[in-house]
């Protein structure tokens, strides 16, 4: 019947053949109680007639809810897309499209690909995205979702733009308030068709903007439309909210040139004041800051560190403190500079207070167990890279070291060297351990690690130094790594001097055609070939030690 009614569009009125409108026939079938109401009043409202235009039809007092079976929410996921191609759409229609959506893709079972197609085709027609209408007809849409997928992100940012932060009086088409009512389920479609659109967006700044005037207008009262809004631009710019996900460095918004500026953003910090109220919207923003590296206003930069330190206290669910540690990354070299800030205040509150909210960030909380998905363990890859990677860049400044070690950071570092044996980890502690050895008599905690200790830290900073030498603070600790690696050298083994002499050949061949490229660093490149000839020498001695004459 649907196909009739779309296949004849714009007539209506009669096509069962039953001699009287059919809005009549449905009306005598609804009061025989054979057939679900739902079903029922949703086919009525596509052959009433034009004089009937502005009647009632009854709709279920549950139809915020949707309680019905699944294979009625699963066949209007299918019809309903005829009533709005087909312009019999009103208030009622439509909050049960929205609906239909929530349910279905919201199962507890992942939704099969027909399911997941069906839904979003009917987000599709609700906001005016291109579509063929052989789709509309088609029982399963499933070979459809990839144009499905591009077509409605697509359309539904430029009707989401059109919103103004929720105010669609002026909206005489409807799609602006589609759009906005769809903002709710809008990302559990993007979700599920991620695969299907391999480009991700490239308008974040247009869809932070609708953030912003979101935020502007209403403030706390309409929490939920930020948080929708939001969470709307991390999914279309295919970036995960999961916090098991917070590390991946790889996972950055699509910039659309450089048009935007550190005042764009100070609404944010503004927002992170009310964190005791909202914490899913603070991570959110924290995420936000942590991944794209944006910066606020300097005009906000105390209020951002202070919003930091609060969201890094040990009180605070794991995933906020972990993406407060993920901003405060993002912001190391601004906040490492902290001797060039003219705010007397913020110099002094960010030495007193930041330095012990980044151990409190990583340091284990009360039941904290050692299992892998357990985020707050002891030691967890990802998060002490971002923890050593933070320090590693505060300890370039003289003025931090009293700090980290006052506060147990060095402490912090020396329980986890066993396990940083390999990547960058080792890297890191060995540029922190030598950037603040020369102050060692101040230092008391230095005298606890082992000379074994230090050499193992030594030796295995040079395995992956060339995935990050070019990092220009990384290169520049080259010449003092040499020298701490030559003189904790003498308690090495034959194998420890292959190994190193493997990984030390490796970083030449980085540094060699880093040279050649840019034509600078060719005193590092010296003091590193010397270390292998020293490493060199000294396994020929080891070897020759032994009695073992080379082949």
């Amino acid at each position: 019947y649907c196909g009739r009614v779309l296949h004849a569009y714009p007539g209506r009125g009669e096509f069962l053949g039953c001699g009287r409108p059919d809005f009549e026939v449905f009306q005598e079938i609804k009061y025989m109680h054979t057939a679900d109401d739902t079903v029922l009043n949703t086919t009525m409202t596509l052959c009433r007639r034009e004089e009937d235009e502005n009647g009632f039809l009854w709709f279920p007092p549950w139809l915020n809810d949707l309680i019905c079976p699944d294979f009625v929410s699963e066949w209007l996921s299918h019809s309903l897309p005829y009533h709005f191609v087909a312009g019999r759409v009103d208030a009622n229609i439509e909050t049960l499209a929205i609906n239909v959506i929530s349910k279905l893709l919201s199962s507890p079972s992942s939704p099969s690909n027909q399911i997941v197609a069906n839904c979003t085709l009917l987000a599709c027609v609700m906001v005016g995205a291109q579509f063929d209408k052989k789709d509309v007809a088609r029982i399963d849409k499933s070979s459809a979702l990839p144009r499905l997928a591009e077509s409605l992100l697509a359309q539904f940012q430029k009707a989401l733009w059109t919103c103004d932060g929720g105010n669609i009086g002026r909206d005489s088409t409807g799609v602006a308030r589609r759009a906005w009512n769809l903002l709710k389920v809008i990302c559990r479609i993007l979700e599920l068709t991620q695969n299907y659109y391999c480009i991700p967006s490239i308008h974040t700044m247009r869809n932070l903007d609708v953030c912003r005037k979101i935020y502007s207008r209403a403030r706390l009262s309409e929490q939920n439309a930020l948080q929708n809004a939001l969470h709307f631009t991390f999914a279309a710019a295919r970036v995960s909210r999961d916090p098991a996900w917070l590390w991946d460095t790889y996972s950055e918004f699509g910039w659309t040139g450089d048009s935007h500026s550190p005042e764009d953003f100070d609404w944010l910090v503004d927002y992170l004041d009310y964190i005791d109220y909202d914490y899913e919207t603070a991570y959110d923003i924290l995420l936000l800051l942590g991944v794209t590296k944006v910066r606020c206003s300097p005009a906000k930069q105390h209020q951002f560190i202070e919003s930091l330190i609060t969201c890094m206290n040990s009180d605070m669910p794991h995933k906020l403190r972990h993406a407060a540690l993920c901003a405060a990354h993002s912001a190391r070299e601004e906040i490492a500079s902290i001797d060039t800030i003219d705010d007397t205040r913020l110099r002094d509150m960010v030495l007193t207070k930041f330095s012990p909210a980044i151990l409190s960030a990583v340091r284990p909380q009360p039941g904290a167990t050692s299992a892998d998905d357990d985020p707050d363990r002891f030691f967890h890859h990802d998060r002490d890279l971002c923890y050593l990677e933070l320090v590693f860049a505060l300890a370039r400044n003289p003025n931090w070291h009293p700090h980290l070690c006052g506060d147990s950071h060095i402490d912090r570092c020396i329980s986890i060297i066993a396990d940083c044996c390999f990547n960058s980890h080792a890297f890191y502690l060995a540029g922190i351990f030598l950037r603040i050895a020369p102050d060692h008599t101040s230092v008391t905690s230095l005298d606890s690690i082992t000379e074994r200790q230090w050499w193992d830290v030594m030796s295995n900073a040079w395995f992956g130094v060339y995935d990050i030498i070019d990092d220009i603070h990384c290169f520049e600790l080259l010449p003092v790594l040499v020298e701490g690696t030559r003189k904790y050298m003498q308690i090495a083994s034959e194998r420890d001097l292959e190994w190193l002499i493997r990984n030390v050949d490796c970083v030449l061949q980085t540094l060699e055609r880093r040279d050649s490229e840019q034509g600078e660093g060719e005193g590092v490149t010296i003091a590193v070939k010397e270390l292998r000839t020293v490493a060199s020498d000294m396994l020929e001695k080891l070897v020759d030690s032994k009695g073992v004459i080379s082949p």
